[in-house]
């Protein structure tokens, strides 16, 4: 653990920001609020080596907005927020601190995670992972603090932000086009919004009216995304809920739909209509600008209460996974970076497993969207550059400018992580990060920053071969991936830590390229051929059939959402639901397979990549003769055969077990000579390299 002296210059700023706002307030008087309300403080189970013990403050940041400084100027319809009495906009943001107890042992780092809809994701937990506690033995702040406004609290532990709704000058409600996609998973007569596999849970857009019959309102149905839409008549739906006891039209509700016949799980229905009072979600990135900077530099909120880490910060690196991942990068795009004062709010970012950004400045934004099973492959998040570096050119939209334009203009930009999994590629359309918009030539990144991707894994998932799971009838293939990120997330981590903290440089960027054929069309992958073969899961023989590559992947459109939306900025006001087609596409990139054990060529190969035991695939197909798509952000798995007999009788041209290791003894040299690889290139921390040895050494792979 380093401790890390706060300079007298950060005191001094401290100290302007505790009397409730910045030294620069372009020109206002009236400085903006903030204050913290703690609502509880407990025990944090553990204690973390010379750190010690750890507590968990919980509580809520209230805070203001000046509508008239350019630093909030990116945020869509902030000028039609209310105000209070010192012309200021509102808003409140739930926040968790885990910080030691003794906060003398801080090592000076404040770790921002974003929450994912509102939930945690990354609180340490090192009794299920014991290598989490490597972030608290280095005493680590760890904050969590809310930037999504239409997050419902459905438990104490869901984080959630107030932010302002949008008004007309008189005080009316702002009415809109607003579309979504209802996805049921079985039949049923009633569907909530607002929808979408992965915004379901979230706070629906009331409809301007519950007549369904006005112009603007459809609801169609349609099997895959590219048939063609069948329109339902407005007398066979309604805005209702509907059951045994209430059948259709059911009881008129704002937020559900009931279908006279019911919706079939086979079927995409896409709803739209005239939606009314838009959050300015927008606030949600300077209410995270504002709370990072409070907790990093003050001494105290506008009420007098003392910030609890008060002068015991000096670095700061914001993280977020997925759609939080998404939301960091734009956060970085807008220019929210750059705090009130000017100087950066996160010195560090890592954007883990996070290929797009996140639909979060709109008008009737949806930040919880995300492109999975038949869902959301049209929809906000696709619009904004993909690629990093400021002058990043746009040959299919003709635009210019990447994420890090705004914070290089104002010399903020972060030391910058972006993590990639398969199906970043596969599903979520990642390969416009790396290759020009033509295909043909890779990137060169910014100095400051590095991109990793993750050979052979998907999504999520916690690796293994007890993570795989088989149900025939919903995916093709086993479902999951052996191979995983976890261990390699930490110790890049460390490494980011390191960038940030002393200038020591992190380990190069690992991704396929076009340059050396790594990364190709998807139509040039070249599979082994995997013959099916028995299989154990659970207490179950299982049947697994022999593999055929599809070459399945979403497309990537350039999409027209009207005159007013800025898609640029992933801004504005959107009118075209769907939107328009263009028919100009930007060309999809996957990684190239090795020949002989069908995993990936390029990338950090994990351990479970460099001593494998089958072949991790990062997609899987939907068990379906209807449904044309791919499994649910879910790769696949297939064993290798444990003997060359088993293999060659098999047709299976992958090697088997015997074949790789010859014994048990073998193969867990293999796995202690890639953990001693993956240590030696910082890509796998000491003691997670023992854990995985010791895994090897019990286990029994020729059973």
């Amino acid at each position: 653990m380093r401790i890390f002296q706060i300079s007298s210059v950060a005191l001094g700023i401290a100290a302007l920001a505790g009397c409730g706002g910045s030294s620069n307030d372009e020109g206002n008087s009236a400085a903006p609020k903030l204050t913290m309300q703690v609502t509880s403080t407990q025990d944090f189970p553990g204690s973390y080596g010379d750190v010690g013990a750890y507590e968990k403050v919980s509580g809520t940041l209230s805070g203001e907005l000046d509508p008239r400084n350019p630093k909030n100027a990116a945020i869509q319809d902030l000028s039609l927020a209310p105000v209070n009495s010192r012309g200021m906009v509102e808003y409140a943001t739930d926040f968790v601190l885990l910080k030691p107890k003794n906060m003398a042992k801080a090592s000076g780092i404040l770790r921002y995670d974003a929450p994912n809809r509102g939930n945690i994701l990354t609180m340490p937990n090192p009794s299920a992972a014991p290598g989490d506690a490597v972030y608290l033995e280095r005493g680590y702040v760890m904050l969590y603090a809310a930037w999504q406004g239409d997050v419902p609290k459905t438990t104490p532990e869901r984080l959630t932000a107030q932010v302002p709704v949008a008004r007309n000058p008189d005080g009316s409600s702002i009415t809109g086009a607003y579309r979504t996609e209802l996805v049921p998973s079985a039949s049923t007569s009633t569907m909530a919004l607002p929808g979408g596999v992965f915004n379901g849970s979230m706070i629906p857009y009331a409809p301007a009216s519950l007549d369904n019959s006005r112009p603007g309102y459809s609801l169609t149905r349609r099997i895959n995304e590219t048939d063609v839409r069948l329109p339902i008549a407005a007398a066979d739906w309604k805005f209702a809920s509907c059951s045994d006891a209430t059948p259709f039209p059911g009881t008129p509700d704002a937020t559900k739909v009931c279908l006279k016949q019911g919706f079939d799980p086979l079927y995409l229905y896409e709803l739209v209509y005239e939606a009314k009072d838009p959050k300015v979600m927008g606030v949600g990135l300077a209410a995270l600008r504002d709370a990072v900077g409070f907790f990093r530099k003050a001494e105290k909120d506008s009420a007098g209460n003392a910030n609890p880490l008060a002068g015991r910060i000096a670095h700061t690196i914001g993280q977020g996974t997925s759609q939080s991942g998404n939301a960091m990068k734009t956060f970085l795009h807008l220019g929210f970076n750059q705090a009130l004062d000017g100087t950066r709010v996160f010195d560090g970012m890592f954007a883990h497993v996070a290929a797009r950004q996140t639909n979060v400045n709109t008008r009737f934004a949806v930040p919880g969207g995300g492109g999975g099973l038949r869902t959301d492959h049209t929809a906000f998040g696709q619009t904004a550059p993909r690629g990093l570096d400021r002058n990043y050119a746009d040959g299919i939209s003709g635009r210019d400018g990447g994420v890090m334009r705004r914070c290089s203009a104002s010399d903020t930009c972060p030391k910058f992580f972006l993590g990639l999994s398969g199906t970043e590629f596969w599903q979520l359309q990642g390969s416009p990060a790396l290759t020009n918009t033509q295909g043909t030539q890779d990137l060169v990144q910014p100095e400051n920053a590095r991109i990793y991707y993750y050979a052979s894994t998907q999504h999520g998932g916690a690796g293994g071969e007890a993570s795989i799971s088989y149900a025939p009838g919903r995916s093709v293939y086993p479902s999951g991936t052996v191979v995983h990120f976890n261990d390699t997330f930490r110790a890049l981590f460390i490494a980011l830590e390191d960038w940030v903290t002393t200038g020591r440089q992190p380990p190069a960027s690992q991704v396929p390229k076009v340059a050396d054929g790594s990364l190709v069309r998807p139509e040039q992958v070249k599979f082994p051929v995997m013959q099916g073969l028995q299989w154990k899961v659970g207490s179950q023989l299982t049947d697994i059939p022999a593999f055929n590559y599809l070459a399945r992947y979403n497309d990537f459109e350039l999409l027209d959402f009207g005159p007013q939306f800025r898609p640029e900025d992933e801004a504005g006001i959107a009118s075209i639901f769907p939107p328009r087609q263009t028919g100009k596409h930007y060309p999809i990139m996957v990684p190239q397979v090795d020949a002989g054990t069908g995993l990936t060529q390029a990338g950090i190969r994990s351990v479970e990549a460099q001593a494998p035991l089958g072949t991790s695939i990062e997609f899987n197909y939907v068990a379906s003769d209807k449904v044309v798509d791919l499994a649910n952000l879910a790769g696949s798995y297939i064993p290798f055969h444990k003997t060359q007999a088993a293999r060659l009788a098999a047709g299976d041209t992958r090697p088997s077990l015997q074949e790789l290791y010859g014994s048990q003894q073998g193969y867990v040299q293999a796995v202690q000579a890639a953990a001693d690889r993956l240590v030696a290139q910082r890509l796998l921390l000491a003691r997670d390299a023992q854990a995985i040895v010791q895994k090897a050494q019990a286990s029994a792979i020729f059973d």
